[in-house]
Order: C-alpha cells, then structure tokens, then sequence
C-alpha cells in the first residue's frame, strides 16, 4: 500500500531523515520505534505533506504522494493522528469529529455512529468542549476524528505518550480493532514494548536512518533491541 524508498528530508543545514525506505503492506500494522529525535515523526509528516521531502520516493498504492498537498494526501485515503492530539478545545467533541470530514460531502450519520461504537466515552460526551476532556479521550478524538475521512492508511504519531498505562492499553486495543476492521495503521511510537506486540513488522530508527526490521515478536526477542528500547 505505501512504499518509502531512500526517503531524505533536510531541517535547514541538518539532515533529519536519511535515505529511509520501509514498506507498509495493506492490511497490516506497521511500527516504527526509535529514541526521541530519531526522525521517525518527520518522517510521517513528510508522507503526508506536512514537510517536504529533499529526495527519495513516497509510493501509496503506486502513486507517487511527494509534492502533493496535505489535502491531496488525505483526499486519496491516508490520514495522521498528530503527536499531541491538537484537538479544537473550544469546539465540542462532534464538532471536532465532524471537522475530521471537511473534505466529504457525503452524509457521516454512519461513520459517526461507527466512531462512537469504537468510542463510547465520545458518545457520552460529544456535546463536551474538547478541551475538558482528559488526555486519553482527547487522544481518543483524535484518533475518531482521523477516522472520520474514511482512511484506508492511518498514522499515528505516539498515540501513547503522556497517558496513564490503563489508558495506553484501551488505546492500542482500539488500533487492533481498527485494523480487524479493514484500516492499515503506520504506528510511531516511544513505548517500543507495546508498538511490537501490535505490530506485524517493525522498524528500527536511529539518527534519521532504519538500522533494523523484521517482525515485531521477532523484535522483541532481540537482546540488542531489548536493552536500547525495553530496559531489560
């Protein structure tokens, strides 16, 4: 579904990304792990034209996706849960949701109702301003509003990072279930024990390149990757 080949993307002088290539098969879930500063979040912005790619090719169904716009990536199926939520805190939950959509004019009844069936605690709350929720529901949003578009790929950029770990289990169970559903997921994520037992294969990141990948249980029995990402 998607294919990265040599991918580089420069922040002014610095090279961030340095001729990555991975592949993202349909149907799967794809994870990326790596230390803070890694390049793995530049490297998602750079699929979804957030950042500009300096070289490489960015492949998503055969087409190539770089110099396209954001809107343009999204239009064609792939969408980004962003690091940090960014949820409109002054909009209620189903505004926020519906904002997901702006590039449909179809009717959401259907993708709404199949957003809260994922989400209940949305549901309950959708007349809510989102920035009143917690941050695992905010985190929740974001994730329904990015389904909103009806994506065939979804990224998510440390869907985990800053919740309770009782939270981070309810939110990795809702990925799994997302993907029994039919959606590919590209996941980037810190807490490398949970990306590998989600993931079908992993990549491995460090200082912009991938030095490593194979299967995600395969990973996880590694003693090099265990030491540098698990603390064992």
């Amino acid at each position: 579904m998607l294919k990265v080949e040599k991918l580089q993307v420069n922040y002014g002088g610095i090279q961030a990304v340095r001729d990555v290539s991975f592949e993202v098969p349909e149907g799967k879930i794809i994870t990326l792990i790596g230390a803070n500063g890694a390049g793995k979040s530049t490297t998602l912005r750079s699929i979804i034209g957030l950042v500009p790619a300096a070289g490489g090719s960015i492949l998503y169904n055969g087409e190539e996706m770089r110099g396209r716009t954001t809107a343009e990536i999204v239009a064609k199926g792939v969408t980004l849960v962003p690091e940090g939520r960014r949820v409109f805190p002054d909009l209620t939950v189903a505004e926020n949701l519906r904002i997901g959509a702006y590039l449909r004019k179809d009717d959401l009844k259907g993708d709404l109702d199949w957003v809260y069936s994922l989400f209940p605690r949305l549901k309950e709350r959708h007349w809510q301003a989102a920035g009143t929720l917690s941050g695992g529901e905010q985190q929740m949003l974001a994730v329904g509003r990015a389904l909103m578009s009806r994506p065939k790929l979804v990224m998510m950029d440390e869907p985990s990072l800053g919740l309770a770990p009782i939270v981070v289990q309810q939110i990795f169970e809702i990925i799994r279930k997302i993907n029994q559903e039919g959606v590919t997921v590209l996941l980037i994520e810190q807490n490398a024990n949970m990306a590998l037992h989600a993931a079908d294969v992993g990549y491995v990141m460090e200082t912009g390149a991938i030095t490593r990948h194979g299967p995600g249980k395969e990973l996880l029995e590694d003693e090099s990757i265990r030491a540098a990402y698990l603390g064992k």
